[in-house]
């Protein structure tokens, strides 16, 4: 029994050793933190916090539509439906992080304001993929949102 008692120590030395500690200055970066980042931004309507989280080579796909590039997505999507898309939420039914790339995918819901007068209020729900990528600095960036709708209900 005594001749096993050197195997304690080492065994905590080689445990200890081999634990990565979290870097306050540097948290982990997840798909759930970047995606929860891209949330609060479209929720407040934060279109500028929006257009630095994309990629210069962003594609955006919803059903036949596609735009390509960070000038198209920004402009085409984000601007031209945010007035009408509030209360952004996603329900994740698939999640992977590794060093360079990111994604979750799962269902999603968003509150719809009419752009008629008179027209009752609506929610839309669907499914989603979101892909981020690190770029060549280092810096996490959307690459890729696909997002297929079912037809808006009236709320």
């Amino acid at each position: 029994m005594k001749s096993l008692l050197w195997i304690l120590p080492l065994t905590a030395a080689l445990a200890t050793s081999c634990t990565k500690t979290a870097d306050p200055a540097n948290p982990a970066v997840t798909a759930q933190v970047l995606n929860q980042q891209f949330i609060s931004a479209w929720n407040s309507k934060n279109a500028i916090q929006l257009d630095t989280m994309f990629a210069d080579d962003v594609h955006f796909l919803q059903g036949e539509t596609h735009f390509q590039g960070k000038s198209e997505v920004s402009n085409r999507w984000v601007r031209e439906t945010m007035g009408t898309i509030s209360n952004l939420r996603l329900n994740v039914a698939s999640s992977a992080t590794d060093a360079q790339t990111a994604y979750e995918g799962g269902t999603y819901n968003v509150d719809v304001t009419p752009t008629t007068p008179g027209v009752p209020m609506g929610e839309g729900e669907g499914n989603f993929i979101l892909l981020w990528k690190k770029n060549p600095k280092g810096v996490w960036k959307l690459s890729y949102a696909q997002l297929e709708g079912l037809p808006v209900r009236v709320k």
